[in-house]
């Protein structure tokens, strides 16, 4: 089951009217389109985007108490245990949500990069292995990761109490008594921690993991905020779906729609950049190489595992959907060779502006990106999706100026 995916297809697809699928004819080559391709990029349009999906796990999504919460929890680095570490430290909003290093940077050094927010409210599955099914079960896991945030939930539940009640208790209710939880406690990779937490009551342990869900649901709820702006391929597809020759020249070169030609067919990035957010949120070998000293990565085949035996997914106690309203996890392809070393595909909006690349950072550039894909080596392990692309150097060229098309234009 892929519902979020289908919906924004759908949704893209139910908008094509006999008006636009035509032939758009200009003084040059460049700006002709068949009705196929017309019909693609109305796919690949911001503007197809349908509305946001609601979270049936989350009932505090669309809250704005929540987002207003939220956004405050997600820049608070006194949630980490070194006071210095918060959602927003590798989330930078100046860099489009993510760090712009090989890995990211906690109070230790993780073996992933960071990966892009923007518009992640529309994926069923969270992080580079898809080992979360929501967003507020993915900004709980960094906050115990012992080389991320490194806290724990008790930690974490005195912070509230102190610092954010009133915010709190208006949306989930009061606070329960927290006099005998210890000030550090938490199934966590730290012995004393831990000690602590399995010498805490069963009820004193539901009350302060309560607390912890509230706050991954409040910064969830921030999350599904944050969304891509338009870009100079997007004024150019509107300008063609409303036979605007004259916008469609001033929004992209000649080169660009060279490039956006290939990326629709030759060179086959649809297979796994589609949709208005250039991302087919599913899991894909493309043969990326392995990270100089770092352990073997299995992507997907681990993460699917992961996300069915974590303690917050959709069919958790801790979810407010109802269990038919978790079919991607019901529905879960946990097994087969397709899934060692697939990793999610992240969106190529400002694809440009947050280099370097792939899950642990392993090209620096896009061109390096692009020779990957052209030359089509063998993957480390499992099976690859690529073919050999044959693009000539111009080509490539073109293809690397279609992708800085897709960066966000500022008002």
């Amino acid at each position: 089951m892929q519902a979020k995916r289908t919906l924004i297809l759908l949704a893209a697809l139910a908008t094509i009217s006999l008006a636009t699928a035509i032939f758009i004819f200009g003084p040059r080559s460049a700006d002709r389109w068949t009705e196929a391709e017309v019909a693609m990029l109305r796919t690949l349009w911001l503007g197809s985007l349908p509305p946001l999906p609601p979270d049936p796990s989350n009932r505090y999504a669309d809250d704005p108490r929540a987002i207003a919460l939220g956004e405050r929890l997600f820049f608070d680095a006194r949630f980490s245990n070194n006071g210095r570490v918060a959602c927003g430290t590798c989330h930078l909003p100046e860099l489009g949500f993510q760090d712009g290093l090989p890995l990211a940077q906690g109070i230790g050094t993780t073996d992933r990069r960071t990966m892009p927010i923007a518009g992640m409210a529309y994926s069923p599955w969270l992080f580079w292995d898809g080992r979360k099914d929501s967003l507020w079960a993915q900004a709980l896991g960094p906050l115990e990761n012992p080389v991320e945030h490194g806290g724990t939930r008790a930690q974490y539940a005195h912070l509230i109490a102190a610092h954010y009640r009133s915010e709190y208790e208006a949306l989930f209710g009061p606070l329960p008594d927290l006099s005998g939880v210890p000030a550090s406690a938490g199934p966590a990779a730290d012995p004393a921690a831990r000690a602590a937490w399995d010498a805490m009551t069963p009820a004193a342990q539901e009350a302060v993991t309560r607390i912890y869900v509230n706050m991954g649901k409040a910064i969830a709820a921030f999350e599904r905020t944050i969304m891509p702006g338009p870009s100079r391929f997007d004024a150019y597809v509107q300008a063609l779906l409303e036979g605007d020759t004259r916008t469609m020249r001033a929004s992209l070169t000649a080169d660009e729609v060279a490039g956006l030609r290939l990326f629709i067919d030759r060179a086959n990035c649809i297979q796994c950049h589609n949709g208005p957010l250039l991302t087919d949120n599913d899991f894909h070998n493309t043969a990326v190489p392995d990270a100089p000293g770092l352990p073997q990565d299995t992507g997907r085949a681990a993460g699917a595992q992961l996300v069915l035996a974590d303690e917050f997914n959709c069919l958790s106690p801790y979810s407010d959907a109802a269990p038919q309203q978790c079919a991607e996890l019901r529905f879960i392809l946990s097994e087969g060779e397709e899934l060692l070393r697939a990793f999610k595909p992240p969106s190529l909006r400002n694809v440009a502006e947050r280099p370097p690349y792939m899950h642990a950072g392993q090209f620096a550039t896009l061109q390096e990106v692009i020779m990957h894909y052209h030359l089509a080596p063998p993957a480390p392990a499992g099976h690859s999706q690529l073919e050999p692309l044959h693009l000539s150097p111009r080509e490539r060229a073109q293809l690397l100026a279609f992708l800085q098309a897709l960066s966000e234009v500022s008002d």
